[in-house]
Parts: structure tokens; C-alpha cells; sequence
């Protein structure tokens, strides 16, 4: 099974309380979104290997660590995913980003792929995966298998808040891909809205209905 890590950084919360109020505007809403995602790249990237080299300091010759050759990638889920995709590369500049895009089938309910372009070396990068809301799962398990489809071998999936049957099914559905939430909610509404949640965090973060 998966590991779930769900953060506590005095930071993070008092960012997402923010996030959260129904009464901060949009332009403040994607920051805080920025600032959250950057945050939670330290905890996300932890694992990342480490090499050590040679350099030279003003003082004496030294060996120090750099982050091993590993490639990344970001994939956000469109679109609501694109809000978190900045405050990673303020940490990861050299990452390449994908999209993954979907739609809800109106019949069948079930998340249909409409797009889907990623880094042309699927197979050498460890893609984390964003979106601002984990609900039922069925958009997150979507686009983990695009990118599983097309070679990616190695994938974390960043959410800010989950409701806990949206991590059950990811879990269950991919059991190696760990998921890094900013806060673990209580549950999901009769329409799958996550409670208390934030919102539809698309809208919020373009000013759209």
C-alpha cells in the first residue's frame, strides 16, 4: 500500500485556513496557492538522491552533495492543477511539466481523457502529480493511468486537501504512488463536494463560475 504523508508544518496550515475562507478573492487565493505548493515540494522531494562532489569554497577545497542526476516532472491536472505548478518550479526550475486534461463524461460519470502531452523521456523521470482537491479519486487515478499508459514508472501524486475515500481509491487502485496532502478532510457531501473543503479550486483560482 501507498504511503499517505499528510503535512503539519505550522505554515501550511495557517496558509490553508486562508485557502480555504470563502471570503479571499482570487488573486490572494493563487498565491496562497503557490506559496502551499513550494511548501510541501520540501516534504515532496525529500527522498530525492543525493551524489557527492568536489567543489572549492573561498576557504579550502570540499566535497559536498548535489541532487543526484534523477529527472523530474510535474503534471498537473487541468486545470485547476496549473495553480500549483509555479510554487514547484521556484524549487525544481530544471523540471520538465506535463498536462494531463479531462473531462466528466455526463452519462457514465466516469473521467474521460482529452489531452495529454508529457516530457518525450517518460521512462527516465519521476513525475509528481498535482491538483488542488482530491474527491472521489476518479480524476487522480485518470491521469495516473495516462502517464502509467505511456511508461512513467515512478509517480507521486500533491494534493492540498483529500476526502478520505478519494485516498482509498487511489490507494487501492495504485498502491505504488504516494500521496502528499496539505490536509486530510473529514468526508464527502451527497454531490461529492469534500467537506469542509474550499470550494471548486478552479474557479477560485481563475475567477470563474
Amino acid at each position: 500500500m501507498s504511503e499517505l504523508y499528510v503535512m503539519d508544518h505550522p505554515l501550511i496550515k495557517h496558509k490553508l485556513t486562508f485557502i480555504r475562507d470563502k471570503n479571499t478573492g482570487s488573486k490572494s487565493f493563487r498565491e496562497l496557492v503557490k506559496e502551499v505548493a513550494m511548501l510541501m515540494g520540501y516534504e515532496v522531494t525529500r527522498n530525492l538522491e543525493l551524489e557527492e562532489i568536489d567543489i572549492e569554497t573561498p576557504v579550502a577545497k570540499t566535497k559536498s552533495q548535489i541532487i543526484s542526476g534523477k529527472k523530474l516532472g510535474i503534471v498537473p491536472i487541468l486545470r485547476a492543477g496549473l495553480g500549483m505548478v509555479e510554487g514547484m518550479l521556484s524549487l525544481l526550475p530544471a523540471a520538465k511539466v506535463g498536462h494531463v486534461g479531462l473531462y466528466r463524461d455526463p452519462d457514465t460519470l466516469e473521467p474521460v481523457e482529452y489531452y495529454c502531452k508529457l516530457p518525450s523521456d517518460v521512462e527516465e523521470r519521476d513525475f509528481i502529480v498535482t491538483d488542488p482537491m482530491l474527491a472521489t479519486g476518479g480524476s487522480a487515478i485518470a491521469a495516473i493511468d495516462a502517464l502509467k499508459k505511456r511508461g512513467a514508472r515512478n509517480i507521486r501524486l500533491m494534493c492540498l486537501i483529500a476526502a478520505p475515500e478519494g485516498v482509498k481509491s487511489v490507494q487501492e487502485t495504485h498502491p505504488d504512488v504516494d500521496i502528499y496532502l496539505a490536509g486530510l478532510d473529514e468526508k464527502l457531501n451527497d454531490h461529492a463536494y469534500i467537506v469542509p473543503g474550499l470550494g471548486d479550486a478552479g474557479d477560485r483560482l481563475f475567477g470563474t463560475k
